[in-house]
């Protein structure tokens, strides 16, 4: 098996028990009446600065009217908050209301919880997991570690 196929075989694993580990997470979601793409969003949202929906739309490679669509939910949900920028008050800044950085971490708090098949590893499992995912994440840019 090359390198490549033996990454793909991995991936292969490791994409089908996210989805089948899914189900929590979308019930998770369900209860507060937001979708994925919503919880996206929330956890571009981590400064108190807030940021414009132009670069939020390209973070996530979105259409900017779908960025705006977006926000507008979590908006009329009381998640979000548009303000003028200081510097261009012909841009507006998203960012988090107290309810929405509540639901936030909640949210992660729910998703980092770890299934029943992580828990059941054994502590070299789990450490050569940790090193690996470590490995990992050193080698993703910032932006995408918010996504």
């Amino acid at each position: 098996m090359t390198g490549s196929d033996s990454a793909a075989a991995v991936w292969r694993l490791m994409f089908d028990f996210f989805m089948r580990s899914a189900p929590e997470r979308t019930e998770s979601l369900r209860q507060r009446g937001l979708t994925p793409n919503d919880a996206r969003a929330l956890s571009s949202l981590d400064g108190p600065e807030g940021r414009p929906i132009g670069e939020l739309a390209r973070q996530w490679k979105s259409d900017p009217s779908n960025t705006t669509w977006v926000v507008d939910r979590l908006e009329k949900a009381g998640l979000v908050e548009r303000n003028a920028s200081p510097e261009d008050r012909r841009v507006k800044l998203v960012m988090l209301t107290a309810k929405g950085r509540r639901t936030r971490d909640e949210l992660l708090a729910e998703f980092r919880k770890p299934p029943r098949e992580i828990t059941a590893l054994d502590a070299d499992d789990l450490a050569a997991l940790e090193r690996i995912f470590v490995k990992i994440s050193a080698a993703a840019t910032p932006a995408e570690d918010k996504l």
